[in-house]
Formats: C-alpha cells, sequence, structure tokens
C-alpha cells in the first residue's frame, strides 16, 4: 500500500449535473478497487461527506476499500453543517486535524 491519500470533496467526482459526478465516482471506486494498490487513506469534506452517509451508493464499495486497510476520514465539521451526523454509515469521524495528518504523512495526495 502507497501512502497516497484521496481527498474527496464533492458528492460524486467533478462537477456537473447531479448525476455524473456520482457515475464517475463509482466507477473510479471499482477501477481503485481492482488496480490492487489502495491508499493510505481517503478523506472525506466539504460536499464529500454525503458519499459516506445513509442513501450513499457506496456504501458497501466503501466497506470493501475499509476493511481492505484504507482509512476513511470524515470530517465532522462538515457533517455537523449539513445535519449528517447521525447518518454516517463508514469511515472514522474526525476532524480536520486528522485530514491534516493524512496529508502530511503522504508521499501523494490527489483530489477528486
Amino acid at each position: 500500500m502507497k501512502s497516497t491519500v484521496i481527498l474527496v470533496t464533492n458528492n460524486g467526482m467533478g462537477k456537473a449535473d447531479e448525476k455524473l459526478p456520482l457515475i464517475l465516482f463509482g466507477k473510479y471506486i471499482e477501477l481503485l478497487m481492482q488496480n490492487g494498490e489502495l491508499p493510505a487513506a481517503i478523506c472525506f469534506y466539504t460536499d464529500g461527506v454525503k458519499l459516506v452517509c445513509e442513501g450513499s451508493l457506496f456504501i458497501e464499495q466503501l466497506r470493501k476499500l475499509e476493511t481492505g486497510g484504507v482509512r476513511l476520514i470524515v470530517c465532522s465539521t462538515c457533517l455537523s453543517h449539513f445535519n449528517l451526523n447521525e447518518k454516517v454509515q463508514v469511515g472514522i469521524v474526525g476532524g480536520m486535524g486528522d485530514i491534516i495528518e493524512a496529508q502530511m504523512k503522504a508521499e501523494k495526495v490527489i483530489t477528486l
């Protein structure tokens, strides 16, 4: 496992209509799991926290990544902002300090 960290800041991947970012994110996660080289962590903040909450299409895929050793760090401030604290289905709820720590330890940081 490389020390790569992926930052997820949107409800999906990129910015477009409602559906395309979700389609792209699903494909990205699918291919990431097939690749065999998993990141050390995926950090979810701003709209990205919606992907780890009740109603997300990606809970099972994200659970598989977590089981494979990927730390899923979810921003507590962002969850509070969207009133999603009780809806988290996967990952570890942390603060910005946890996200900064993951970024600083990473050899590479990728923002989706």
